[in-house]
């Protein structure tokens, strides 16, 4: 969290996601604030291997998933009243990013199941697949 919404913020969060789960050829999207398309956070990106792609201008639907993000966070967690300081809402809304959204919440496309949780079954599928197949006269292992 920053007062301000700049490349550096922008590039920061992105080292913080990286180094938690990052793979190269991930794509990361966004829409077309400054600091994604400033030069720092375009090096950080091409460092990390990664594809950028921006939302059309003007076009919320581009971004629907990162907005329904915010707005549960606005409207189901955070205090009507606001918090009393800068450390107890970046306390709060980090555990809601981290823990409640992505390993708690259930979400309808995933059949009911959290973000990270149905990443995490999806990985199991796809190796069991992938195991079941080894040594078959298709190779693809």
């Amino acid at each position: 969290m920053s007062s301000r919404p700049d490349a550096e913020l922008a590039a920061r969060a992105l080292d913080m996601a990286y180094e938690m789960r990052g793979k190269p050829g991930v794509m990361f999207h966004s829409d077309q604030g400054s600091q994604y398309g400033a030069r720092k956070f375009r090096q950080r990106l091409w460092r990390y291997q990664m594809v950028q792609s921006m939302s059309r201008r003007g076009n919320c639907w581009d971004n629907s998933p990162m907005e329904r993000v915010f707005r549960s966070l606005k409207s189901e967690w955070m205090p009507t009243t606001g918090y009393l300081s800068a450390v107890e809402a970046k306390r709060d809304v980090s555990y809601f990013l981290m823990n409640y959204y992505n390993w708690e919440q259930p979400h309808q496309f995933n059949d009911g199941l959290p973000p990270a949780k149905a990443e995490k079954l999806t990985k199991k599928v796809s190796e069991f697949s992938r195991h079941l197949h080894c040594g078959s006269k298709y190779n693809l292992c």
